[in-house]
């Protein structure tokens, strides 16, 4: 991956490594191991902005409130490292960085006209209290619509990369992307929407979450379309590969046969491995938002 520019802007980064998290337990869906999860408790409350024009039919339901968030943690530390010489090829905490301010680039300017706010991004180890509750490490990297942060335990996204194949910066940079896509679904009000309609109909709650997770992959694909076309950052086909290769290592299924031998449909709240790469590649080819409607 080659950016425009190798400057690095860690103001919206939060590095709460080496804090013990406290608080309730955050709850994941999946066979025990899931990556890139929307973690949903009782006490989050979301919600904020409209849905992007005619693209997502869910306007019989309201929209909800933000609550609070919690304080941040200055990541000066992060920052001076990152503004080093070769800091995003060495450190994947850089490199993550990196790609989360290329996202508020291309997104801030996308979405200018719809209410676009960026998430934070905050590193973390083993536990990390979030406005969604204690979250372990082994939930995955994940997104917490109560205080719209993206969350990442390094440790354990190089263990999921390893384990399930997701490999390569490019892979990465994909995971982030996925992450942000659930913070738009935020902005533009769906994720609130999504779990109200949920607890109306219990029987439709892991379809409805297969369509959230599939879009969120459909908005990373739009975003490697736009980096590209706007110059932000040049990626190679092999690159291109690594996120289809990660997309598609992270379904359920795949995750399901690894972790009990076994396919299970009726419990797959992230989609199949063949669903996440199709949407994903949808979302690339269209490099249009409108494009990503898990919902039909």
């Amino acid at each position: 991956m080659k950016f425009d520019n190798q400057q690095v802007d860690a103001s919206g980064v939060d590095d709460l490594r080496g804090r013990r998290g406290r608080g309730g337990l955050v709850l994941g869906g999946g066979a025990g191991i899931v990556a890139f999860v929307v973690v949903v408790v009782v006490n989050v409350l979301s919600g904020g902005g409209g849905l992007p024009p005619g693209a997502f039919d869910l306007s019989q339901l309201d929209a909800g409130v933000l609550g609070d968030q919690p304080g941040t943690v200055p990541a000066s530390d992060l920052a001076d490292r990152c503004a080093t010489e070769g800091a995003i090829t060495a450190y994947d905490d850089c490199f993550l960085v990196k790609v989360y301010n290329e996202a508020d680039e291309v997104w801030s300017t996308e979405l200018a006209d719809q209410g676009y706010r960026p998430p934070r991004l905050a590193f973390f180890d083993d536990v990390v209290a979030t406005g969604c509750g204690r979250a372990s490490a082994q939930v995955g990297p994940f997104y917490c619509p109560a205080d719209e942060r993206i969350y990442f335990d390094l440790a354990f996204l190089a263990q999921l990369q390893r384990q399930f194949g997701a490999e390569g910066r490019y892979a990465q940079a994909y995971i982030l992307a996925h992450e942000y896509g659930h913070h738009l679904q935020t902005v533009w009000g769906i994720e609130p929407q999504v779990r109200r309609l949920q607890k109306q109909n219990p029987g439709q709650a892991n379809q409805l979450s297969v369509a959230l997770e599939l879009q969120a992959d459909c908005l990373a694909g739009v975003w490697g379309r736009l980096a590209a076309d706007g110059g932000n950052l040049t990626v190679t086909d092999a690159e291109l590969q690594q996120a289809q290769d990660a997309a598609e290592a992270v379904g359920d299924d795949r995750i399901q046969q690894q972790a009990q031998g076994r396919v299970d449909p009726e419990g797959w709240t992230h989609g199949s491995a063949e669903q996440r790469r199709t949407w994903y590649l949808t979302g690339y080819e269209s490099g249009d938002p409108s494009a990503c409607d898990t919902f039909s």
